[in-house]
C-alpha cells in the first residue's frame, strides 16, 4: 500500500529538505507602488504650485 501526500503533514523521506519557491507578494508590492506614487504626484503638485507663485509674482 502506498502513502498518498497529503500536503504539510505526510512524512518526509530523505534528508534534504527542499525549500518552496518564495513567489512575489503582488499585495505588498501594490502598496510600495502606491506610496511612489503618491510621492510623485505631491513632488508634482508643490513644483507646480511654486510655478505658479513664481510666475505670478515676477
Amino acid at each position: 500500500m502506498t502513502l498518498i501526500r497529503t500536503g504539510r503533514g505526510a512524512p518526509r523521506r530523505g534528508a534534504t529538505r527542499r525549500r518552496q519557491r518564495r513567489r512575489l507578494d503582488w499585495a505588498g508590492f501594490d502598496r510600495w507602488l502606491d506610496r511612489v506614487v503618491v510621492v510623485a504626484v505631491s513632488i508634482a503638485l508643490l513644483v507646480g504650485v511654486v510655478a505658479l507663485v513664481l510666475t505670478l509674482l515676477l
